[in-house]
């Protein structure tokens, strides 16, 4: 449980799985965990291509199916990634705002 401003909550209400009593301008509320880490890996792995969701999913290194699914989820949410069917499969692909997300917090050389 953790407190956060009321405009920061109704801002990121994704993140937020339950929501308390408001204290003034603050709600207690109980957060999703959402690690940057796991989501630049998703965008990492999309940087030079479209990936299936199989392979995605091998290469993001995400052990815990549900917790990818999350993630996954959480980036098409905010337009970081984007799918499209191709014949059989589902493609994934980055979108220039995932780029920039994934710019961020790459260094360049």
């Amino acid at each position: 449980m953790t407190y956060l401003p009321v405009e920061i909550a109704d801002q990121f209400s994704d993140f937020i799985i339950k929501r308390d009593e408001q204290v003034l301008d603050s709600v207690k509320t109980r957060a999703r965990d959402f690690s940057t880490i796991s989501i630049l890996k998703l965008l990492y792995q999309l940087r030079y291509g479209p990936m299936t969701f199989s392979d995605l999913y091998l290469k993001s290194n995400i052990r815990m199916k549900r917790s990818f699914l999350n993630y996954l989820d959480l980036c098409m949410t905010y337009n970081f990634i984007r799918k499209e069917p191709l014949g059989a499969n589902m493609m994934y692909f980055i979108t220039d705002k995932g780029r920039t997300m994934l710019d961020l917090f790459t260094q360049k050389t």
